[in-house]
């Protein structure tokens, strides 16, 4: 072989390694198992990936139910309006809680995070029809009577999930879905597959993650558990975080005993309470609040039959409705979009748009065995407990 063809073969393998060099560095760059997220793994954390079960089958509307909590999965061709309709709530309402702008096009298969106290029961028509409303339009004074009459007629309401619920997380800045499934030790698939996440698995902050049941039956935990497992052989040991990279502990503090503090929330008037509200009636509480999916959103206080029924606060008369039979609901509007919804009333002596004044009779308890008066606050659509308010 000549010189010259000798260093033309000399060029063409440099060029080649090179190449191949350079190829090896893209494909390190970035994604998950390359070099930058090996860097960006904690050394001393267990990563070992736990298998994850599938995630629970919603129901018709889409609800997945569980004890503390609800989410709605979107089907394919959804609009916010549309999945908002089927619970009673409208686009604009859903978009805000899950920080989204109310014209995205959720993915099919898609989990959106809702507040609670805005699912109606199983059985009652969902008032909201998509338009977006304010907390004082009509589709939300609708929805909240609708919620109240399905609860009056003892309607079935959605089957929570049996087994474990899983640990929601909460996006924060920076984070992406291969960080947030290696803190919980789960696949990246499983965590996409849960939440309907698309192709590039972006995720965005404020948004709220179902983390996958492990496949035994128990919730996926945060890693936070030194690992002692001897390295598998071939492979280097893991260097330790040196003790100069630690932040420094803090300086040891006395505890000192606190006595115990006046409970002063029993009689403290709650927000946007100018004072405390009249009990619509005198009786005692036959069944408490609750806001538990399935739960009773207010009081049922017992009367008898043909017993007055009070307003609790100065206001406006915003629905009279049937709720079935001969009982009627009334919902009055108070100042800082605070609501008082009276249901199971007969001889209904007020208009829509009448003002009424604390005490003023509205009605008549319809009767019941015992008798009684269904009484809710309300502020906005969401439920709260009427007992610190009366």
């Amino acid at each position: 072989m000549s010189g010259m063809t000798k260093r033309i073969t000399g060029l063409r393998k440099s060029a080649i390694l090179l190449t191949g060099g350079a190829i090896l560095l893209m494909g390190c760059d970035t994604g998950p198992g390359s070099l930058t997220d090996r860097l960006d793994r904690k050394p001393t954390v267990n990563n070992a990936v736990v298998e994850s079960a599938p995630r629970p089958k919603p129901d018709s509307r889409g609800l997945i139910t569980y004890p503390h909590y609800q989410v709605i999965v979107a089907k394919r061709g959804d609009t916010m309006n549309d999945v908002a309709s089927r619970i009673g709530m409208s686009g604009v309402e859903l978009a805000r809680y899950n920080g989204l702008d109310p014209n995205y096009m959720p993915r099919s298969g898609e989990v959106l995070a809702l507040p609670k106290g805005v699912v109606i029961p199983v059985g009652s028509t969902a008032a909201t029809t998509g338009t977006a409303g304010t907390a004082t339009g009509t589709n939300n004074i609708e929805a909240i009577a609708s919620s109240a009459i399905g609860r009056a007629g003892d309607q079935q309401t959605a089957a929570v999930q049996q087994g474990p619920e899983p640990i929601r997380h909460v996006v924060e800045q920076g984070e992406t879905a291969y960080s947030i499934a290696r803190l919980y030790r789960v696949s990246v698939t499983s965590l996409a597959s849960w939440n309907g996440l698309g192709k590039d698995l972006a995720v965005r902050t404020g948004q709220r993650l179902l983390i996958p049941v492990v496949e035994d039956g128990t919730p996926a935990r945060q890693t936070q558990e030194i690992a002692a497992v001897e390295p598998a052989p071939g492979q280097g040991s893991i260097t330790p975080i040196p003790p100069s990279a630690v932040e420094p502990l803090p300086e040891p503090v006395e505890e000192a005993v606190i006595p115990d503090s006046p409970n002063l929330a029993a009689d403290r008037t709650p927000a946007g309470a100018s004072r405390k509200l009249l009990k619509p009636v005198s009786g005692k509480v036959l069944r408490g609040y609750s806001n538990k999916p399935g739960g009773n959103e207010g009081l049922d206080i017992a009367a008898d039959k043909g017993t007055a029924v009070k307003a609790a606060e100065n206001g406006e008369v915003a629905l009279v409705s049937s709720a079935g039979g001969n009982s009627k609901i009334v919902l009055v509007r108070h100042p800082d979009n605070l609501y008082t919804v009276y249901s199971n009333l007969s001889d209904v002596s007020v208009t829509k748009g009448q003002s009424v004044n604390r005490g003023q009779s509205l009605g008549k308890v319809a009767g019941g065995s015992p008798g009684f008066v269904h009484f809710e606050i309300r502020r906005g659509t969401e439920s709260v407990d009427p007992t610190p308010y009366l």
